[in-house]
């Protein structure tokens, strides 16, 4: 009995613990499947390529569109522009008032060197002259001796020309004055144009307001 016992009991165990038992020979036949999958994946693969079939490329999504306005005038020629005509890259920007007031500033100079150029010119031209102040006359009659050559009277005495060496400086100093109110006005119209250039999409507004007690200076600014 106690012999029985003992192989009763080493059956039952080695149902479990044995390589007889259904588990022992399960556990193998999966892992040799696991094996064999992949290595008929990689094998597909290889033979798509040798086939010629290129695998599918993922392009990158394109760049999204930019909606961003581009200036009428770019800075560079609209400070070119302006600093030959002052005032023209300013009307492209709609900046009619500011046009207006190099046009006139540029109109108004160029008169006004017109001018000075003229009046030293003619300090100039008389520095070295002068006037006769008095004729010499025949003391028994009074009456002016007439040169014989010339049938003219003869001077007695003279003043100075008027336009003296200081004066004809500054009448260069005024001429030149202007020239250089001209060229500042074409390089403030081209830097204006630059700026406008720049800001053209940057809306804003500066005035004076005008009260019976005060007065005020208001900005307004438009976003987009």
């Amino acid at each position: 009995m106690i012999f029985k016992i003992t192989v009763t009991l080493l059956r039952r165990v080695g149902w479990v613990r044995f390589p007889h038992s259904p588990a022992t020979i399960l556990a193998p036949a999966l892992f040799c499947l696991c094996l064999l999958v992949p290595r008929a994946s990689v094998a597909q693969q290889r033979d798509s390529a040798r086939a010629g079939i290129a695998a599918p490329v993922t392009k990158p999504p394109p760049p999204a569109a930019t909606d961003t306005p581009k200036p009428p005038m770019s800075p560079r020629r609209a400070f070119l522009s302006s600093l030959l005509v002052p005032g023209y890259a300013q009307t492209v920007f709609g900046r009619d008032r500011a046009a207006m007031l190099f046009a006139v500033i540029e109109v108004g100079s160029l008169g006004m060197a017109r001018k000075a150029a003229q009046d030293l010119a003619e300090a100039k031209a008389f520095a070295n002259d002068s006037i006769v102040a008095t004729y010499k006359v025949d003391p028994n009659t009074g009456i002016a001796i007439v040169d014989p050559k010339t049938g003219l009277p003869v001077p007695d005495t003279y003043i100075a020309s008027r336009f003296t060496p200081d004066r004809v400086k500054a009448r260069r100093t005024h001429y030149e004055d202007w020239i250089a109110a001209i060229l500042f006005n074409h390089l403030f119209s081209g830097a204006d144009a630059y700026v406008a250039a720049n800001l053209w999409d940057f809306k804003t507004n500066i005035g004076v307001v005008a009260t019976p007690t005060s007065a005020g200076i208001y900005a307004s600014l438009r976003l987009r």
